[in-house]
């Protein structure tokens, strides 16, 4: 038993022997007429073998308050022993003991499986009512009655609140699992999602090489055609090829940053940043146009806002990357052939 519980338990045990003894004291004050010898007189030997009886039965429930089917056996018979020296009318007072060690019965396991010791305590309960009524020269009938009621309300009672705190202690820890189920669901769902965000980032990586190096791929081409009846116009093209390959080493590093998990990731502030969204359309154009393949851009946007307002990063960065991947095709397929770009923000519910 750990140390908070112990300490409850004293504290409900003590608590119990003292609303105990203390009714045992005051019915002999409160008690007049006839019925005065129907409870033990205060300081007499049936009142000093009560105190007794509910001294033992509280050793025994704290004794066995982990244990609460042994600590209702070990309660219950006080209820015989009490109707054994006297005690009267006085007998119920034993019975607080026996309830609370019903109650902690239904709180610890299921009824159909504590039955048996529910049952053998009632009975001892019933029996001890039944000894105190035939001592004090009670009806039959009436002793029967009164006993099996005290029975019925002394473990019926307590078992009934024990199974509803039982009940709701399992439907609260039930809700608490469903929700530990959820989050270990919600963490799985997580979990699927970065990898197939990191498996369309390897496909990036395959986009942005494709793109890149088929720019460098045409450039280079016309360096070979230009390096003898045009050699400014070869150093040109040989600038923009430099300026290619830095771009697709920076777009494949920043990539592969992103994809990389642990100390080892690069800092991200080590790369110089880029601007891949739609305000670096007109960048990406201009690239463009600096090689073999001619690209106008036009821009057609509504006043009072800028390009791409309401607009999230990832579909920035998804028309970006189609304007890329569109001109890179071109540049390959048709190298030379004019192409144009067309932004339409004008519309307050779509980018086209």
């Amino acid at each position: 038993m750990t140390t908070e519980r112990s300490h409850r338990a004293r504290w409900v045990v003590a608590g119990c022997w003292a609303l105990c003894v203390g009714s045992l004291a005051l019915l002999p004050l409160v008690t007049t007429g006839s019925d005065a010898d129907r409870v033990p007189g205060l300081g007499g030997a049936a009142w000093w073998a009560g105190v007794a009886l509910l001294t033992v039965q509280a050793v025994a429930l704290l004794r066995w308050w982990s244990n609460p089917p042994l600590a209702l056996l070990a309660v219950a018979p006080a209820a015989v022993a009490a109707g054994g020296v006297t005690l009267g009318d006085a007998t119920n007072v034993t019975g607080l003991f026996v309830m609370v060690a019903a109650y902690l019965v239904a709180v610890a396991r299921p009824v159909r499986q504590a039955w048996p010791a529910l049952v053998a305590a009632g009975g001892q309960v019933a029996c001890g009512g039944y000894v105190a009524g035939l001592r004090l020269d009670d009806p039959v009938l009436t002793s029967i009655g009164g006993s099996l009621l005290q029975a019925v309300g002394t473990i019926g009672a307590p078992v009934l609140v024990g199974v509803l705190v039982a009940t709701r202690r399992e439907s609260r820890a039930a809700r608490e699992d469903e929700q530990r189920a959820l989050l270990r669901e919600r963490d799985a769902l997580l979990v699927a999602a970065v990898a197939r965000e990191r498996t369309a980032m390897a496909r990036e990586l395959h986009d942005i090489a494709a793109h890149h190096l088929s720019g460098i791929a045409v450039m280079s081409a016309a360096i070979g055609t230009q390096i003898d009846t045009d050699p400014e116009g070869a150093k040109a093209a040989a600038a923009q090829v430099r300026r290619q390959s830095v771009s697709v080493l920076h777009d494949l590093r920043s990539l592969v940053g992103l994809l990389r998990v642990g100390d080892d990731a690069p800092d991200p502030g080590t790369t110089p940043t880029r601007i891949e969204n739609l305000a670096g359309l007109a960048a990406l154009t201009h690239d463009f146009s600096s090689g073999a393949t001619p690209v106008e851009l036009t821009v057609l946007e509504a006043s009072g806002h800028s390009l791409g307002h309401g607009v999230g990063p990832l579909a920035q960065l998804a028309a970006y990357r189609m304007v890329q991947e569109s001109l890179a095709n071109a540049a390959r397929h048709a190298p030379g052939a004019r192409c144009e770009v067309v932004v339409d923000d004008r519309a307050a519910a779509s980018l086209v």
